[in-house]
């Protein structure tokens, strides 16, 4: 009897572990089901965050509005330069005595769809109102006088101007035409501006503007009242508004460069390093023909700026997002007043200098400022300050000796 026991108890040891093997592997599967449910549930967590940080950027505070003023003067500048330039050209570019009469103008219209106030009458006296006018308007755009109207203005004149004459200019005016319709779109006078100015006054004048009391207290963020909602929705549509005119301009820049890259790719003279040569030899693009053939006496100096042009238009949207954009601005800055030189594209090169200043942080506009009010003046510069805690700044220089008499 001991034995059967003994016999019974190995055998149901034995079969105890494939008895509640099934279990342990049915655990498995669930504990499983219960992980990815959770792993769903964070990547999902994560988009939403990501989602909510976007939509906060794009509605809560306006982004880069050192870098929309920048654009907003840089801009302006350039085209009150333009227009001074063409002045003793104005009549035959743009006035009644142009070769593209306003005939052909309306003409070309017809297919475009473009509009110009140009157009509207042959008398030279409106001509000159309208040159007049757009001259102040650069003006005061550049200056950020009222620039919420003035911005409009502004790219009136510019579309105006350039549908005017559109086969007598280069292709710069065209980039100046889109920025100026995409900074009608942010707030581009919030900062260095005349309404900056009169803003930061008038708050200086009146003190800081007090919230209405809520439910919370005084400083409770909480508003009643349509007028205040309407103020509300105000502001995040200006500011939905500026964030997504920073960012069209941005994606504006690189598809121009990356574009242009590899439209340039495609071509066999880039890639056999002959297509500078080619530009420095042309009379069309030749302002001084002795610069250009210095340089084209450089061979590998030339190669070597070719295939590094195409590199920089090419991977500038894929630098953007790192440290390396800033030596890449710095090379397409230099490439841009190459371009002005050599071919004599000023205009062209200005447009796009300014244009690649929407890559800029603030805070490197911020620190501009900061080093431009910390220079001092030229003429306090070559003062000699005193010393301070007994340091000597200047070395002692030798005198005449004075002897006194002890006594």
């Amino acid at each position: 009897m001991g034995t059967e026991h003994k016999s019974a108890a190995a055998s149901a040891a034995s079969a105890s572990p494939a008895a509640s093997a099934p279990p342990a592997s049915t655990a498995a599967p669930a504990s499983q089901s219960r992980i990815r449910p959770r792993a769903c549930a964070d990547i999902a967590r994560r988009l939403l965050g990501r989602a909510g940080a976007l939509a906060a950027t794009l509605t809560e505070r306006p982004v880069s509005l050192y870098a929309a003023a920048v654009l907003r003067i840089g801009y302006g500048l350039l085209y009150l330069a333009f227009l001074v330039r063409e002045f003793p050209h104005r009549d035959e570019i743009w006035g009644p005595g142009s070769a593209w009469t306003p005939e052909l103008a309306e003409e070309l219209f017809d297919q475009t769809d473009w509009v110009s106030v140009l157009t509207l009458s042959d008398s030279r006296a409106y001509f000159e109102v309208c040159y007049a006018v757009a001259v102040v308007t650069c003006v005061l755009f550049t200056l950020g006088w009222r620039t919420r109207a003035v911005s409009v203005l502004f790219a009136a004149v510019v579309a105006s101007f350039h549908a005017r004459a559109i086969f007598m200019t280069d292709g710069g005016d065209n980039l100046i035409l889109l920025m100026a319709v995409y900074l009608v779109l942010t707030a581009c006078g919030r900062r260095w501006s005349l309404d900056a100015r009169r803003t930061r006054l008038r708050t200086s004048e009146g003190g800081a503007p007090k919230r209405p009391a809520g439910p919370a207290g005084p400083a409770s963020p909480v508003r009643n009242g349509f007028g205040d909602q309407l103020r509300d929705t105000r502001t995040t549509l200006v500011t939905v508004l500026h964030n997504c005119g920073m960012f069209v301009i941005a994606a504006q820049v690189c598809v121009l460069y990356g574009s242009a890259g590899l439209y340039k790719v495609q071509g066999s003279s880039w890639g056999n390093g002959t297509a500078l040569h080619y530009v420095l030899n042309l009379d069309l693009f030749r302002p001084w023909p002795a610069l250009s053939l210095m340089a084209d006496g450089h061979t590998t100096l030339i190669i070597v700026v070719g295939y590094l042009t195409v590199l920089l238009q090419v991977a500038f949207p894929f630098v953007l997002f790192g440290r390396l954009k800033y030596p890449v601005l710095a090379l397409l800055l230099g490439m841009h007043i190459g371009i002005a030189v050599f071919m004599g594209l000023p205009l062209f090169s200005g447009a796009m200098i300014i244009a690649d200043a929407v890559f800029l942080p603030d805070r490197f506009y911020r620190f501009l400022g900061r080093l431009w009010r910390r220079t001092p003046p030229q003429d306090e510069a070559v003062v000699a300050r005193p010393p301070r805690d007994g340091t000597v700044t200047v070395p002692s220089q030798p005198g005449p000796v004075v002897v006194q008499s002890v006594r």
